[in-house]
């Protein structure tokens, strides 16, 4: 077996120790159904968007035993932009959370958990930064994640991006819940 075949067997069976601890774990929210439709209230309010900009609800259970930790991050991997739009990360989540509230996502953190803060997106500030797929591109996805993570505190700048930030979460985590809902603008008539 060459380098790159064990180095690549190695990395199989990682994958299938994170997904075999993450069996359990779910995320949820009670405003958006995975597969479904996001309300245009969750909608951006710049950049030709009108919606109201605030984060939906999430709730998730069954994280891995040793989650120290945990991150929420929402993103469109259908953004033309050659890697995608982070919309929101949040880091530092206490091991006990298993929620966040409708409208968390607020700039500044105040509706966050004690503790926990959010990573500057790809609109340029930290906070939910709300749906805005291009007006007549086919509906983008977005994928809600919940990391848990195997350190409670990631040390992360300030001013980090959330590509390094993601780089943070992933070498942290031990298991992680998703779900995926779409969001289209009808073309400009």
């Amino acid at each position: 077996m060459s380098v790159m075949q064990r180095t690549l067997a190695a990395a199989a069976l990682a994958g299938a120790a994170t997904l075999a601890q993450a069996a359990g774990f779910t995320l949820e929210s009670p405003d958006i159904k995975p597969g479904g439709t996001i309300d245009k209230k969750f909608e951006f309010n710049s950049f030709g968007c009108s919606g109201e900009n605030k984060s939906p609800a999430l709730k998730w259970s069954g994280a891995p035993k040793d989650t120290k930790g945990y991150a929420v991050t929402v993103y469109d991997p259908d953004a033309p932009t050659g890697s995608g739009w982070w919309h929101w990360f949040v880091i530092n989540l206490p091991a006990g959370t298993t929620e966040l509230k409708a409208d968390a996502g607020a700039a500044g953190g105040a509706n966050l958990p004690k503790g926990a803060s959010q990573v500057r997106t790809d609109y340029g500030v930290p906070a939910w930064g709300g749906v805005c797929p291009p007006q007549g591109d086919k509906p983008h996805r977005y994928i809600f994640t919940v990391h848990a993570l195997k350190t409670g505190k990631l040390d992360i700048p300030a001013d980090a991006t959330a590509a390094l930030a993601g780089f943070m979460v992933n070498a942290n985590s031990i298991g992680k819940a998703s779900f995926t809902a779409k969001y289209g603008r009808a073309k400009a008539k």
